[in-house]
């Protein structure tokens, strides 16, 4: 038979076939129609969801969920049981699982049979590696003696070696990237000031006013941290941000202070200085809990507003308005201590600012400002302290860097291993650190590299620093692995006080088909065995190690498990703590520097240069995640911000294929493409660090964005501490092979 369809039947049979919508899914709880629903590629349907995870995407370590298929891990998300980070997960957090599947992962461990820098690979076993790396590393310690070594550590995992080699080996060359790259100066200025270290623990939901100098969250992103700060914009803090760039913060901003690169430490005098004469800081906090305030407030009185202005080449009305928000809005402000203050060699000083502006304003230990947390109490579970000499530490030979954090400032090692003076250090052990990435002045890392008579790199990736090993060995992801406890308490001091323990465990099981990676625990046990420190060995698994640090709480792996990964505990009320405010600290003075915050000039730009400044992006960490695929994909290059007016004179337009070279005639190996925005100080320019990974064995890095610590050759050190200072160098823009000098 033959139905003809007209036009007008098609629609009626539409019509009625939506009108039966209704019906049809009422006669489904009685008589299915369809047999099965259907999943689409790449679904979550069928998964097993794994709780206990800690990520290591940033070291901020939010606490995961893996939704697992058949074995293999197919998704990562927040763990609602979460106190800290709760159900969210950023960017990074989300692309682990394509770390943990990244092609180019190091796979087993391998000798360099070529040269360093440019190396020949050959596959060996872990017997000949971990054979190789304990006979030449006590080869160097029983010729040179224990500070011929040195370590480069950074990460979770990196912690057991780095005590095993400072503790029981005994070499006091231990310089960790987080500290002198990093946050060093800062944690040591608030301990001298406050009597503790800064972290970032400022209560910003419960704030009137949120401070911060150059600090860039929204593009620096710790998903907890960021949610007290959004959640203290949606009570109705007003925002103070100070930055020679128009930041994601700086956008939210109240005042937005487009301060000159290097005088923030003016700047925060002249607002003391100004607090002080009008009688607007906390007199009751000071006369109770400071020292040393009669010779502070005679130490600032020269930083009038003019004064600073000048320098900061910033109105004076408008430090003016930021000091009377701060005083009108006391104590229940967050002076934000910032995180990465490894700037411009003078950083020391701009930390003790912020920190006396805190105890200023009695903004320590009340709602809104510096409050820190009373976390949970675990074991330890680390090498013990072997009786060692201290003659060695280079600090104290030196008489240089009295305030150093704990460790050798990096500086003090390289400038060792170069010129053989006080000693020789002839070995190297990299663990998860990038010093080519990190340290300034690369070429001259790549020359203390080159004297070394053994160098061993252990990583999960093949970065730049895996080229100049002699030894490479592959470690497990963070997603396969145990390693880490993480304890803390829930973000939002104001809601009921609770605390919480979580483990990392391992989402997957390694699959020893392809590869043969394996954990800190188990290498440099095995290496202790080789070199004659069996006796100390703390833990015989990273299982283990993490079992006994839970047993000092009464918990277990089994009890997280059943816990859905997170133990939660009634917490303390952290409000209330007060600490002293030394505003004229003794020690520096009888160390020789000034013990009232001082204003240290930095280096001007050469005529034709605009300072180099760098920062961070909110889907990458530095250069470790610079491989992944999918993070790759949210932003391939790094763009180069320059100001508007500057790139309308010099003819370039946004979008331009450009590069840069810097004062000392150093060119990136590789470019980017140029930002114009009306958003930056004419005198700066600015790029994402991280970026112009050199390994071709990074096939989705290699050669990707501009390397900005390819152009930081001029450091500074910060004489206190011995952290380096990174932003003193300038730089010209290059387009095609034109040179193009930055106009006044």
């Amino acid at each position: 038979m033959t139905v003809k369809l007209t036009r007008r039947k098609f629609l009626q049979s539409a019509t009625c076939a939506a009108a039966a919508v209704p019906m049809a899914r009422m006669a489904q709880a009685e008589q299915p129609f369809v047999r099965q629903p259907y999943a689409a590629p790449g679904s979550f349907a069928g998964t097993k969801s794994v709780c206990g995870g800690v990520c290591e995407m940033c070291f901020w370590r939010c606490q995961l969920i893996g939704k697992v298929r058949d074995g293999k891990l197919v998704k990562l998300e927040g763990n609602p049981k979460s106190i800290d980070n709760g159900a969210s997960l950023c960017a990074r957090g989300n692309a682990g699982v394509k770390l943990l599947y990244d092609p180019d992962r190091l796979k087993y461990p391998m000798k360099n049979i070529g040269k360093r820098g440019a190396p020949v690979w050959k596959r060996i076993s872990w017997q000949e590696a971990l054979d190789e790396c304990a006979s030449r590393l006590k080869a160097i310690v029983d010729k040179y003696e224990p500070q011929g070594l040195a370590i480069f550590p950074h990460g979770a995992s990196a912690k057991y070696p780095m005590n095993f080699f400072e503790h029981v080996v005994g070499t006091p060359n231990n310089s960790e990237a987080s500290f002198f790259q990093c946050r060093g100066s800062r944690d040591v200025a608030y301990i001298q000031t406050l009597g503790t270290p800064a972290g970032e623990e400022v209560d910003m939901p419960n704030a009137k006013v949120i401070f911060m100098l150059g600090t860039h969250l929204g593009e620096n992103v710790h998903v907890s941290h960021l949610k007290k700060y959004l959640k203290g914009l949606e009570n109705g803090a007003k925002l103070i941000v100070v930055d020679p760039r128009f930041s994601a913060s700086a956008a939210k901003a109240d005042i937005w202070v487009q301060i000159k690169p290097g005088t923030d430490t003016a700047f925060l005098l002249a607002i003391m200085n100004y607090l002080v004469q009008q009688k607007k800081y906390d007199m009751e906090y000071v006369e109770d809990f400071g020292y040393g305030f009669e010779e502070f407030t005679v130490g600032i009185e020269h930083a009038s507003l003019e004064w600073a202005a000048n320098i900061c080449d910033i109105p004076a009305k408008q430090i003016k308005e930021v000091a009377d928000m701060l005083a009108d809005n006391a104590p229940n402000v967050s002076i934000h201590p910032g995180r990465h203050s490894s700037w411009n060699g003078n950083d020391f000083q701009r930390e003790r600012s912020l920190a006396c502006l805190t105890g200023l304003l009695g903004a320590i230990g009340v709602k809104g400002g510096f409050v820190k947390p009373k976390n949970p109490k675990v074991g330890r579970c680390s090498w013990p302290k072997v009786a060692h000499p201290h003659e060695h530490a280079l600090q104290h030979l030196a008489e240089k860097y009295p305030f150093s954090p704990p460790g050798t400032p990096t500086d003090l090692i390289r400038e060792t291993a170069l010129t053989g003076k006080p000693y020789a250090i002839k070995g190297l052990i990299v663990w998860g650190q990038n010093p080519i990435q990190t340290i300034p002045d690369p070429a001259l890392t790549v020359k203390m590299i080159e004297q070394m008579d053994f160098v061993v790199v252990c990583d999960v990736m093949p970065t730049d620093i895996t080229m100049y090993a002699d030894i490479l060995l592959p470690e497990s992801c963070y997603l396969e692995r145990y390693d880490y406890v993480k304890k803390g308490t829930q973000w939002d001091y104001s809601q009921p006080h609770q605390q919480y323990i979580s483990a990392r465990v391992p989402m997957v099981s390694p699959t020893a088909a392809d590869h043969e990676r394996k954990d800190s625990v188990w290498i440099v046990n095995e290496l202790a065995r080789r070199m004659g420190y069996e006796e100390h060995i703390p833990a015989k698994s990273a299982e283990e190690m993490v079992e006994t640090i839970l047993a000092g709480a009464d918990l277990s792996l089994a009890q997280l498990a059943a816990e859905e990964g997170i133990h939660i505990q009634p917490g303390v009320d952290p409000y209330g703590t007060q600490y002293d405010v030394d505003f004229n600290n003794r020690k520096l003075i009888d160390a020789g520097f000034p013990g009232v915050p001082t204003y240290i000039p930095v280096p001007e730009p050469p005529k034709g240069f605009a300072r180099l400044v760098y920062g961070r992006l909110p889907v990458h960490s530095f250069n470790r995640s610079q491989n992944n695929v999918w993070l790759h994909q949210e932003m391939p290059r790094n763009p180069i911000w320059i100001n508007d007016e500057v790139a309308s004179r010099l003819g370039l337009n946004d979008g331009d294929e450009i590069n840069l070279v810097n004062q000392s005639g150093v060119k990136s190996p590789s470019s980017s493409i140029l930002k114009v925005t009306a958003g930056i100080r004419k005198d700066v320019i600015y790029t994402a660090h991280g970026y112009g990974s050199k390994n071709p064995q990074m096939h989705v890095a290699a050669g990707a964005g501009l390397d900005d610590n390819s152009l930081i050759t001029q450091r500074a050190v910060d004489p206190e501490t011995g952290t380096h200072g990174m932003r003193n160098n300038f730089v010209r823009i290059v387009k095609g092979d034109t040179v193009l000098d930055i106009p006044g």
